[in-house]
């Protein structure tokens, strides 16, 4: 099972989950926790792989790597918590999966808050898919890793984000990243679905203002589904819950009050 930690509040009964994203960990949320346990009963996870899920023993995660395995890592969490509901929120590839949990189990889903959301892979981005595929066992996986967060998060002023992204993914072994970067040849078809329904969960999307890769198929996405809206952050990239965490803090737990 998956490592996480839980934080109650003494009255409310709202929960909020947080999905972390390809080569991060829980640690990605330091400037969320404080805040969101004032109002909030709090769940952080580690994927897989990452943080204090690494696994122990050979065949501690015996399923293959897909969307569905890993989301049913976080949905035996919730059920041996015994949580009925809650809210989710992630970050990059924490949002596919959190989006793919909406799809199975709706009733388990109040409201979906996708930061630096991927719902689209763009010409750049399939690029750097393909060559990941092509080297991925050739070169050391931090090498393309740094090379993937400078792409990503390109600005001097994402320094801080790239930097706590590539210290998490040290974490990883070069086995462990091979199989989650197996996951991009589900990808394609998993976010066309997406981009195509609009489920019927109130969903927010907040994303940096020079997330080039990402921000403009999550306009499209917005302007298309009724259940969804979207916040831009000036002045930051992909990783919005670092780079401006104040605005990123009141705008999301202003949402989860809505409900």
């Amino acid at each position: 099972m998956l490592n996480y930690s839980i934080y109650t509040h003494a009255e409310s009964k709202d929960w909020v989950t947080f999905v972390h994203g390809a080569g991060g960990s829980s640690s990605i949320w330091f400037k969320q926790v404080r805040e969101f346990r004032k109002h909030f009963n709090v769940l952080l996870l580690d994927l897989r792989g990452h943080g204090n899920s690494k696994p122990a023993l050979k065949d501690a995660f015996k399923s293959k790597y897909t969307f569905d395995s890993i989301t049913e890592d976080i949905v035996e969490v919730i059920r041996k918590e015994n949580i009925k509901s809650s809210h989710f929120v992630g970050i990059s590839l924490g949002t596919i999966l959190i989006r793919n949990l909406a799809e199975k189990y709706p009733d388990l889903v109040d409201s979906m808050i996708m930061g630096g959301a991927i719902m689209k892979l763009n010409l750049r981005s399939q690029v750097l898919m393909k060559l990941g595929v092509v080297f991925k066992s050739v070169i050391p996986y931090m090498l393309l890793y740094k090379f993937f967060a400078f792409v990503i998060m390109p600005r001097k002023n994402h320094k801080q984000s790239r930097l706590l992204f590539v210290n998490e993914a040290k974490k990883l072994y070069q086995k462990e990243f091979i199989r989650w970067f197996r996951l991009t040849s589900e990808i394609n078809p998993l976010l066309r679905f997406f981009r195509a329904k609009d489920i019927e969960i109130p969903t927010l999307y907040v994303m940096g203002a020079e997330d080039h890769l990402f921000l403009p198929s999550i306009r499209k996405i917005t302007d298309t589904h009724k259940f969804s809206s979207l916040f831009v952050v000036k002045d930051s990239g992909h990783v919005v819950n670092v780079e401006q965490s104040e605005v990123f803090n009141r705008e999301t737990i202003s949402f989860i009050h809505q409900f």
